[in-house]
């Protein structure tokens, strides 16, 4: 039961793919309601790439005698744990509405480079890992690891780590082969069936953990070697007895993962995990990283007291890649169906609201509020998106949509993920990269002073972290033209409620509207898009204001 005050919720008006006026007043003046409780179900998800959003330290911008020598976009360009700091500490998320920040895997990754097909490519996006227990020194220290989560905590912003359990980082010739016992290096992935997704390789040269094995493995030697040379091996191999003893599990590959991942939660309190390829590796692990995971994150709350945000289960989502909010809670091998769900996940990346968004507002929200809203995903969601670091086909590629981009991503039922330079229009098709570097130059600064587009962003964000309804309520249709909906959320002793209404007319110096019944009569309200403050009177609100969007609450 939450232990706040019942909110009633807002009312908004919005007009997709059409910019609004820039007679804006300074977003400061945008009401904000700290005391709304969080549900990962309207959760604002932010999604970096720790290497390529912000350098807070250009000391360490180049560790382990690594080049910026790599292909186009494919070496370490210095971005850091610091640098997200930093933005935290600006009030940059803030802005945005956030609510949870994802970042790409901090831990040590390969030290050299691939050279294969594109040309030198270092692992700068965090999916390479050589030592799960170590923060890698591109990226800072362990400390800028904790300053980094405890200023998101106060700030109210969750943190979730990039979980790799399915493969090691690529062979280099200075980054040593993981055993045999450890890892397969065949065959490579043909995704025609469930053991041909699993128990394989998914591209060359990337060795796949054996996570279907209980088969007791010793530790890598230049892993025990490198903690030796740290002065730490002694220390880390009492914790892997003490973790065995405790869990009574084989000493298995997968367990060894399990325990450096959990780690980082007991240590910290990360809120959640994002899982990475979750769907090539067995369901079942994702059952036991759960809850190692769970049990870390209520023992580190109950030993910070006044540091945890709240009672919150530790949060999973995982990447399934291919997998769609349409087909329910399954998603299908070929010869097989798995429900995630049932393993640990409360939300899957939906990778079909790119396609979705294709269609008229009124389609995607109530066929999204209706799948969301029955009885077989309760208390479970999708994480929508529009672009990302490995889809090579984002909704709008050549960044022509930003505006309507903001506007139903934000606005849909279901969690959502922003990613970075969403809200500023950063390239998402750099011509001299290859591949999925296209997706991921440096974060463009220099477009997110005094724009339309980033207000226009944190706006909605704002809105959507302020009204748990907007995620997570029930949406209804109240009128087609100017089109009005509102959603609902009764839930646990909250009580939200939302109207929206699209296209309002921009040569209009004011806007009346009816308020339907949401808001009873002399209910005073504020529009978070102008700023300003009406209320009900005679069943409608009218606001001083040449934008085609407001975006209202009760005050």
């Amino acid at each position: 039961m939450y232990l706040y005050k019942t909110i009633f919720c807002l009312l908004v008006l919005l007009a997709l793919g059409c910019k609004t006026s820039t007679q804006q007043p300074p977003l400061e003046e945008t009401f904000s309601d700290a005391s709304t409780p969080f549900v990962w179900e309207n959760a604002n998800i932010y999604f970096l790439l720790t290497d390529r959003f912000n350098n807070g330290d250009p000391a360490n911008d180049l560790a382990f005698e690594r080049q910026p020598d790599g292909a186009p976009l494919r070496y370490f360009m210095g971005g850091d744990l610091k640098g997200i700091t930093q933005k935290i500490q600006e009030g940059y998320f803030s802005d945005l509405g956030i609510t949870a920040i994802w970042m790409t895997p901090f831990v040590e990754q390969i030290h050299s480079y691939t050279d294969e097909g594109t040309g030198k490519t270092y692992g700068f996006h965090g999916y390479w890992a050589r030592d799960w227990t170590s923060v890698d020194p591109n990226f800072g220290t362990e400390a800028d690891l904790a300053e980094m989560i405890t200023t998101a905590h106060e700030h109210g912003i969750r943190i979730l780590m990039d979980a790799v359990l399915n493969h090691t980082g690529p062979v280099t010739p200075v980054d040593t082969q993981w055993p045999r016992t450890w890892v397969r290096t065949s065959p490579k992935c043909d995704f025609k069936n469930y053991r041909g997704t699993i128990s394989c390789t998914l591209v060359e040269n990337l060795p796949d953990i054996r996570t279907e094995s209980d088969e007791a493995v010793v530790l890598p030697a230049f892993l025990t070697e490198k903690w030796k040379a740290e002065g730490r091996l002694e220390q880390e191999l009492k914790e892997l007895d003490d973790f065995f003893a405790r869990t009574a599990y084989p000493r298995a590959a997968r367990f060894y993962l399990i325990k450096w991942l959990t780690d980082w939660v007991a240590k910290y309190g990360i809120d959640g995990f994002r899982v990475d390829t979750a769907k090539h590796t067995e369901e079942s692990v994702w059952t036991e990283l759960k809850k190692e995971a769970s049990l870390a994150f209520n023992a580190w709350k109950k030993q910070h007291p006044e540091a945890k945000l709240d009672e919150q289960d530790f949060f999973m989502t995982g990447e399934v890649y291919g997998y769609g909010i349409h087909s329910g809670r399954l998603y299908d091998f070929g010869d097989q169906q798995v429900d995630f769900f049932d393993h640990g996940f409360q939300s899957l990346i939906n990778f079909a609201f790119k396609y979705d968004a294709q269609k008229s507002p009124e389609k995607i929200f109530s066929s999204y509020s209706d799948r969301l809203n029955s009885s077989e995903w309760k208390g479970l969601s999708v994480l929508n998106y529009l672009s990302s670091h490995d889809d090579a086909e984002p909704f709008d590629k050549e960044r022509t949509k930003t505006f309507e981009t903001g506007t139903k991503l934000l606005l849909s039922p279901g969690a959502a993920q922003v990613y970075y330079g969403d809200e500023t229009a950063r390239p998402l098709n750099i011509a001299e990269a290859q591949g999925d570097a296209k997706l991921r130059s440096f974060m463009n600064w220099e477009d997110a002073q005094s724009s339309e587009l980033l207000t226009h962003w944190q706006k909605l964000g704002q809105f959507r972290r302020d009204h748990i309804s907007v995620g997570a309520g029930v949406h209804e249709q109240l009128q087609k033209s100017p089109y009005i909906f509102k959603r609902s959320y009764d839930k646990n002793g909250l009580r939200d409620r939302v109207l929206v209404a699209m296209n309002l007319p921009q040569d209009e110096s004011s806007k009346t509207i009816k308020v339907f019944g949401v808001f009873p009569e002399g209910t005073k309200v504020r529009d978070y898009y102008s700023g300003q403050t009406s209320t009900v009177t005679d069943g409608k609100l009218r606001f001083d204001t040449k934008a085609s969007m407001l975006l209202v609450g009760e005050i």
